[in-house]
């Protein structure tokens, strides 16, 4: 009988510790308005070149308070050029005012090439930044296939429909350690990466160093990246783009993804992600952002449930 007593107390302990954790849980929905400090704006530079032919864009806006609601404002008036290891120099111009600067008009205009060197200069306001890359090697893309797949769950209209199909890639990592790469899923014949939580990387085959993953083809979940937000269906044209890119923006791209699924209670503090760009002068205001470069291996298909493999 003294057994079941102190059997009865403890359940009846446990249910109100977890009540009491509950209700102090729910006291965590209450709205704070955060009094933060508004530093100077800092120039932020978004630039990726690629070896494939076309236009070069390197785009130059200004920082702004974490809960400025405001469009963001370009940067005007800037001077950019991009000088290779061979001393050629690519000068970006913002024809049309909106803080785009670009190199290249014609189709056939080409600027990167695999194993380059390239450094970005920025003169803006009596301060120059500049930044450095290059192009590392990407594999090619094998194959590009998909498979009938139905969800469990019927989703919701927005999300697409509960019958249709997975597409994926296949390619092999070079031997090697080291090599990194963005993988880009491609609709229509144009790159689909309108927010952080699409950005998938990898290091050699895997999502990390440190994976024995060197020279094999890349793992099923990577693979399987470039179907993100729902199923496609019969007669859409979908593929992948395979960029190559430095182990420093590999590092870089994974802080993005990490701090733009940084939320919750147990949230960290946010905080600007290192940039590669820097002023000459080291009393000069800093800058944000990155300048990247990739070669590029891609392929497309359209999807033919006639060829799809069969459901799992």
């Amino acid at each position: 009988m003294k057994k079941q007593n102190i059997n009865t107390l403890t359940r009846f302990f446990s249910l109100s510790f977890v009540l009491l954790v509950i209700i102090g849980l729910s006291g965590c929905e209450d709205v704070i308005d955060l009094k933060t400090e508004t530093g100077p704006p800092q120039l932020v530079v978004d630039g990726w070149i690629t070896n494939q032919p076309g236009t070069q864009t390197v785009t130059l806006t200004w920082s702004s308070a974490y809960f400025d609601t405001n469009p963001i404002k370009p940067v005007l008036g800037a001077k950019v050029r991009v000088t290779d290891n061979l001393g050629k120099v690519y000068t970006f111009t913002d024809s049309e005012g909106t803080g785009k600067y670009t190199w290249g008009k014609l189709a056939t205009d080409t600027l990167g090439r695999i194993g380059g060197k390239y450094t970005l200069q920025v003169e803006h306001e009596q301060e120059v930044y500049s930044a450095k890359t290059e192009i590392k090697r990407v594999p090619k893309v094998d194959s590009v296939v998909y498979t009938h797949e139905t969800l469990p769950i019927k989703p919701d209209k927005d999300k697409g429909q509960q019958k249709g199909f997975v597409v994926e890639f296949y390619a092999r990592d070079f031997v090697g350690t080291g090599d990194t790469y963005w993988i880009k899923e491609v609709i229509n014949g144009k790159t689909n990466v309108d927010k952080a939580e699409k950005i998938s990387i990898a290091y050699d085959a895997a999502f990390g160093a440190g994976a024995p993953s060197d020279g094999l083809i890349f793992i099923q979940p990577l693979r399987r990246s470039i179907t993100y937000d729902s199923l496609y269906q019969a007669g859409n044209r979908v593929g992948v783009e395979l960029h190559s890119i430095t182990n420093e923006a590999f590092y870089f791209l994974q802080q993005v993804v990490e701090q733009s699924g940084n939320g919750g209670i147990f949230a960290t503090p946010i905080a600007n992600i290192k940039s590669n760009v820097t002023n000459a002068d080291p009393k000069g205001r800093k800058a944000l952002g990155y300048f990247g470069a990739s070669a590029v291996s891609k392929m497309e298909t359209v999807i033919d449930p006639k060829k799809a493999r069969p459901e799992d």
